[in-house]
């Protein structure tokens, strides 16, 4: 009989389920290893989604929690639990994987069965990472999500760089996690746990919460990215496969405002009230830079790389705004980077399978020959730049509204953000769509596919739904998010 305690369990436990089935199946047997991986991925998205109806939103405790027992000795377990602000990125992360196996459908030829078992297991890691509720574990699912994705970049890339990209990729991000993993060991040996509600009942003294918070950062601004530690984002993009990049960009990047927001904030307040300012100066450099700097790219995959730095550095303002706004625009605004960036990679990954360049100065005019894929570009370059009536306006305000209150200086120099947004998204757009075809370079011609709406379908209503109708999604984060301010608020 099916427990809805356990769903959570059930939910990790069906990429895994999928794994097997397609070990059993011949490597030649491309079509069905597809199939079955999308039917696998399909009934993830659609349990996961039981997770939204059957949600409480009137309770600030954790919800489907259930335990494993691991190394019960050390007093080391799998607890696993759900709220109003990990919800949605489940539901976010079992949403893409499916697009982007769908997103592959054509584009992968070789090494398929290897390439399918890479996007479940890495889906299996990131519903870990949302659900855990043990620090050393949620360590571990951490960092066990860049051996798939190292693997898909470096087999999978799309140019002689592949290797470098993902050892950049590796390395950087494992890097910084190190120091994140010896404050974990202190954490362990000081308070005998490593449970998350134990660890949010102890009061660590203002020294041991600065040290730590600071070997949790380390990791955390690495993965957003925050500058300087951003330069391996450019690099694994442009390398990486369109599925691959629409999975670092739709989920892997809020690993790091996950963490902030799920072990930093809560765990060390002083500390990090402490290090706002520092903070607020790196994020507000970070959007600066970014925008300026995907200004001048020529690569369509690095601009849209460098738009993410910028939109998940804003995220960064919104989290220590430490007020209910700044918070909530945050989680809104990552969820909705998710639906966004994912799609912009999803459009450039289009015009890639067709004419195998990424370099600008070879498109222009395709309004003429792909009227659909202007059109859906277009909606996504609006998003991008947070119109009125799509995802990114309702979190962008929000954010802003909420920093405002809190430091009007970095809310001034964020904002400028927008301006250079609006600059280099109808700029990229501008000289792909309109003007002259460059027939010269390219001479074949193919509208959007059936297959190819069909993976922008989810991503263009989610877009609107959550402008539209932001309140269905604020009302299940209200709750966590006060509490969380509430954990907060004694240190001010």
């Amino acid at each position: 009989m099916f427990n809805t305690e356990n769903i959570i369990l059930y939910l990790l436990a069906s990429p895994l389920f999928g794994v097997l089935v397609l070990l059993q199946t011949p490597s030649w047997n491309i079509k069905l290893l597809r199939f079955q991986a999308l039917l696998v991925s399909s009934g993830v998205f659609l349990l996961s989604l039981f997770l939204w109806v059957w949600f409480d939103k009137s309770t600030v405790k954790f919800q489907f929690v259930d335990q494993v027992f691991w190394v019960p000795s050390l007093n080391l377990n799998l607890v696993v639990g759900i709220d109003g602000i990990s919800l949605f990125l489940v539901i976010l992360t079992t949403l893409l994987i499916p697009l982007c196996i769908l997103a592959s459908w054509v584009g992968i030829k070789t090494n398929v069965k290897e390439y399918l078992i890479a996007f479940l297991i890495m889906e299996f890691f990131l519903i870990g990472v949302f659900c855990v509720l043990d620090l050393l574990l949620f360590y571990i699912f951490f960092e066990s999500v860049l051996i798939p994705m190292f693997l898909i970049i470096g087999i999978w890339g799309s140019r002689e760089r592949k290797i470098r990209a993902s050892y950049f990729f590796f390395l950087y991000t494992l890097l910084g996690s190190v120091l994140m993993l010896l404050g974990i060991l202190y954490i362990y040996t000081l308070v005998g746990t490593t449970d998350y509600e134990t660890l949010s009942a102890f009061s660590f003294s203002p020294t041991e919460q600065k040290v730590l918070w600071l070997t949790f950062f380390a990791s955390f601004a690495t993965k957003v990215p925050m500058l300087p530690m951003h330069i391996w984002l450019p690099e694994a993009h442009v390398e990486a496969p369109t599925a691959g990049s629409v999975i670092l960009a739709g989920v892997l990047l809020k690993l790091g405002t996950y963490g902030f927001i799920r072990f930093s904030l809560p765990l060390f307040p002083e500390a990090s009230l402490y290090f706002t300012p520092l903070v607020y100066a790196m994020a507000a450099m970070g959007v600066v830079y970014a925008s300026l700097t995907a200004i001048r790219q020529t690569d369509l995959k690095r601009i849209i790389a460098y738009t993410s730095v910028a939109h998940m550095n804003l995220v960064i303002v919104g989290l220590f705004s430490f007020n209910v706004i700044g918070v909530e625009g945050a989680l809104l605004q990552s969820l909705s980077h998710g639906f966004v960036a994912s799609a912009l990679f999803l459009v450039i990954g289009v015009i890639y399978d067709r004419h195998h360049t990424r370099m600008l100065k070879y498109y222009g005019g395709l309004v003429h020959v792909m009227p659909l894929f202007s059109l859906i570009f277009l909606v996504f370059t609006m998003a991008n730049i947070a119109l009125p009536g799509t995802s990114s306006f309702v979190g962008e305000l929000l954010i802003l509204t909420g920093a405002y209150k809190t430091n009007t200086t970095i809310t001034f120099i964020v904002a400028t953000g927008m301006i250079f947004g609006g600059g280099y998204s109808l700029w990229l757009f501008n000289r792909i769509v309109y003007g002259n075809l460059k027939i010269q370079y390219l001479s074949q011609f193919c509208d959007v596919e059936k297959r190819e709406f069909f993976v922008f379908l989810p991503l263009l209503f989610g877009t609107f739904f959550i402008g539209i109708y932001p309140e269905i999604f604020l009302d299940i984060m209200h709750i966590s998010v006060n509490n969380l301010i509430d954990q907060i608020r004694p240190t001010f």
